[in-house]
Order: structure tokens, then C-alpha cells, then sequence
């Protein structure tokens, strides 16, 4: 998945003060979400300017379902789990792959970006503030993500099927907690991130940690039990285990829930993506990097 357009969008008015004060200055809804729209718009115009990363952003999971299928990589999964439901465990897998490299990885290397043409020093000093700067640059990313999972799904439906959700509920709060979460460290690793060119190097790490402790490249009961307990804190295995819990209604234990009862089963998974909320807030105000690193 490539990364998404780097051109500077252009920079709203701007105003005459910009000290601390004046940033955390009350202003209307209206009026932020207008600033907010602005950057909007001109990001997804420099992501339609980009065809190829566009094209690969949206054509790569249907593609990707269809491989898997013609390999009879699903057939195998569901001759070794017969009671698995292999479009659900597609989809999952499809939604956690989507949030690291859509999200977190095109996010980070864009804000990167972003910095080092100093787009983000002009935008501070006009009336948008820090949130509002990040979700406009955020939100072509999430509607990517957000269209890889619709034609994604639609394959899956196709070629492998596809049962109605337990609970659609727990799906769209995995979705959009997920998102915030990445959204929100890829701010964060824009502190140890020097250039555009060492995102694919900084972002590593949480990319592999996260992969890796999700559930979905790597069956967890082959980990230690102190290590299973570390990855079920983690934030994409919460995501994980929510969207299987909604889409299929059988939770990590095997058994299997109503649409009420999934709420239960998703207690646990659901605190843990709350936490992570709030520390990936935290972290993108604490260590986002507004200057160059010179």
C-alpha cells in the first residue's frame, strides 16, 4: 500500500495571534467544522491527484481476497477449523492490515511530510487548531479504510460468503476505535520519525508488535501464557476480537453469543480500546512534532 499524496494543501487565513492562549481559544462548532472541511477537501484532492496510490488503496483487498480465494488459501482454513467462519476470520484479517498500513503507516509518513514542508507550521498559525489539522489530514485515510473494507467485504461475500453480524454495533466501535487509536500514534511517532524516507524504518516496530499480537498472522495460544496476557492489551488484538465477536457472535472461548450477550463478551476488548484511546490522545498532544527536525 503506497503512501498517500504529500503536496502542501493550502493554508487557511491567517490570523494575528498565534500564541498558546489563542489556540485553545473557544470557537463555534460551526466555525470548526468549517476549517475542518477546508483541509478535508484538499487533502482528498491531492489523494485523487495520486491515481496510483488511489487505485492501490481501494483495488488492493478485493484483489487481495480474490488471490487468497483462486490459491485456495480459505478452503484450506476451512478444512483445518470446520466450525471457523472463514469470511468473518477474511474480514477481520482485511480490517487489522487496513488500519496498519492505511492508517498508521500513511498517516505517519503524511504528517512527516506535512512537517517538513512546513505545512504544519503555516496551518498553526492561522485559526485551525491541533485537531482540527490532524483530522483534516486524517480523514482521506479513513475513508480509504473505509472503502477498502466495503469492496473488500463485497469479495468476500462473492467468492467465499458471508453471514449477517451478530452485532453491527460492536463492529462499527472496533472500526472507528481502532482508527482514532492509529490515528493517534502515528501523530505520536512523528516525534521519532526524522524524514519521510525513515517512516518505513520508525514505524516498524508498532506495525510488527501490533501484527503480531493481533491474533491474525499468529495463533496466540502457541505464545506463552505471560505473553498472551500482554496481547490481549494490546490495541489491534482488542479491535480483533471485537469485530470476530460482532460478525460471527462466538467469542474467544468458543461460545457462542446473542446480539445481547455480545455485549459482555466485548466488555473486556472495549475497555481495553477505550484505554488506548485516551493514551494515544495523550500521546499525540505530548510528542507530536510540529518543526522540521533540523
Amino acid at each position: 500500500m503506497t503512501t498517500l499524496a504529500t503536496e502542501p494543501p493550502t493554508s487557511p487565513a491567517p490570523r494575528a495571534a498565534t500564541g498558546p492562549a489563542s489556540r485553545t481559544r473557544p470557537d463555534g462548532l460551526r466555525a470548526r467544522l468549517r476549517r475542518t472541511g477546508s483541509l478535508v477537501r484538499a487533502e482528498t484532492r491531492l489523494l485523487l491527484r495520486n491515481r496510483t496510490a488511489l487505485f492501490n488503496g481501494l483495488a488492493l483487498a478485493p484483489a487481495m481476497v480474490a488471490f487468497l480465494h483462486v490459491t485456495g488459501t480459505f478452503e484450506a482454513l476451512a478444512a483445518a477449523d470446520p466450525g471457523a467462519s472463514v469470511g468473518a476470520l477474511a474480514l477481520v484479517s482485511l480490517a487489522c492490515f487496513a488500519l496498519m498500513f492505511v492508517v498508521y503507516y500513511n498517516l505517519a509518513s503524511a504528517y512527516v511530510a506535512r512537517r517538513e514542508e512546513l505545512v504544519l507550521k503555516r496551518l498553526r498559525t492561522g485559526q485551525v487548531t491541533d485537531a482540527e489539522i490532524l483530522a483534516g489530514a486524517a480523514t482521506p485515510a479513513v475513508v480509504t479504510l473505509l472503502g477498502q473494507l466495503v469492496l473488500g467485504g463485497a469479495a468476500v461475500a462473492l467468492w467465499i460468503g458471508l453471514d449477517v453480524p451478530t452485532n453491527l454495533v460492536l463492529v462499527l466501535v472496533a472500526l472507528l476505535g481502532g482508527t482514532f487509536v492509529f490515528t493517534t500514534l502515528a501523530a505520536a511517532s512523528t516525534a521519532f520519525t526524522r524524514t519521510l524516507e525513515s517512516a518505513q524504518l520508525s514505524t516498524l516496530p508498532i506495525m510488527a508488535v501490533a501484527l503480531l499480537f493481533s491474533g491474525v498472522t499468529l495463533p496466540l495460544d502457541v505464545l506463552p501464557d505471560p505473553v498472551q496476557v500482554i496481547a490481549q492489551l494490546t490495541p489491534l488484538h482488542a479491535v480483533a476480537e471485537l469485530l470476530g465477536t460482532g460478525l460471527t457472535g462466538v467469542g474467544p472461548d468458543g461460545a457462542t453469543y446473542s446480539f445481547v450477550e455480545s455485549f459482555a463478551a466485548g466488555a473486556a476488548p472495549l475497555a481495553v480500546l477505550a484505554a488506548w484511546c485516551l493514551a494515544g490522545a495523550w500521546l499525540a498532544g505530548r510528542y507530536m512534532s510540529w518543526e522540521p527536525r533540523r
